[in-house]
């Protein structure tokens, strides 16, 4: 008994944990999805097509793969020929080019535009990829 109880335990955390995993929601700040960022990068609107997608390496792709910017290590958002167009601080502060504030994500994964209102959540998703799809790129 000990151990199909202890089986179905792994396997349980097992399914919880791909679950989480498998993608993660963007919502309006009504709570509607608007789409997800899955496991794998690809970012899918609320319809659940592919838009776009933010590879390994941060290089921000269209719908037809191609680059159109890129997130660096350091918080940096850069526009397909490499210029910065803004940045997110460690405290997920978003700042444009010029270092004004455009916004936040909070730890929560809130989203606010720069008035402190919020525009959306982002849970689960990093808050660079979290800042290109509310701030910088349309997808």
């Amino acid at each position: 008994m000990k151990k199909i109880t202890l089986a179905l335990s792994i396997i349980f955390l097992m399914f919880i944990y791909i679950s989480n995993i498998q993608a993660q929601e963007l919502r309006s700040s009504s709570g509607s999805s608007t789409g997800k960022i899955d496991a794998d990068g690809t970012i899918r609107n609320g319809s659940g097509s592919s838009v776009g997608k933010i590879d390994a390496d941060g290089t921000v792709r269209n719908s037809s793969g191609s680059s159109i910017g890129k997130i660096d290590s350091d918080g940096t958002i850069r526009n397909g020929s490499g210029s910065s167009i803004g940045k997110v601080d460690s405290d997920g502060t978003v700042r444009n080019s010029s270092g004004s504030s455009i916004g936040k994500v909070d730890s929560d994964g809130t989203v606010r535009n720069s008035s402190g209102s919020s525009i959306g959540s982002a849970n689960g998703v990093s808050k660079e990829k979290a800042a290109v799809v509310f701030f910088f790129f349309s997808f």
